[in-house]
């Protein structure tokens, strides 16, 4: 695996900054920003994801990174929830949902990926004197 150096240089950082963003251009775009405590919540969960990546990678410390994954695989399945809801209430059609979905479900498996990565990995992190 290449030296990452910052967080957003990682792949699931990348992926969820990207589904991040469409969950904001569809609050922005449809009746949902008229819905504020539903909008709050998905546009939270869904930025949780990449912010428990970034601030698990500045940790510097492959255990609490771990951890933050977790959270952040956490938020991914909140969002994933909420995208139902949404489709339910009519403010995305069903081929969105679906790609939405589908989008989270990639980033759900590539965060636990990482973290079985890290678990089984002899690296402890940078604060430990190890790359």
């Amino acid at each position: 695996m290449a030296m990452i150096n910052k967080f957003e240089d990682l792949e699931i950082c990348q992926h969820s900054r990207s589904f991040c963003r469409e969950i904001y251009e569809i609050i922005e775009s449809t009746k949902l920003k008229n819905n504020y405590r539903f909008a709050n919540q998905i546009d939270g969960s869904s930025g949780s994801i990449m912010d428990n990546i970034a601030e698990g990678f500045e940790r510097n410390g492959n255990k609490e990174f771990v951890q933050f994954l977790s959270i952040a695989k956490a938020s991914c399945g909140e969002s994933r929830s909420q995208l139902y809801r949404i489709c339910d209430r009519d403010f995305i059609d069903e081929e969105k949902f679906q790609d939405l979905k589908a989008k989270s479900e990639t980033i759900s498996k590539k965060n636990a990926a990482f973290i079985n990565y890290l678990k089984n990995s002899e690296l402890k992190g940078t604060k430990f004197g190890k790359p």
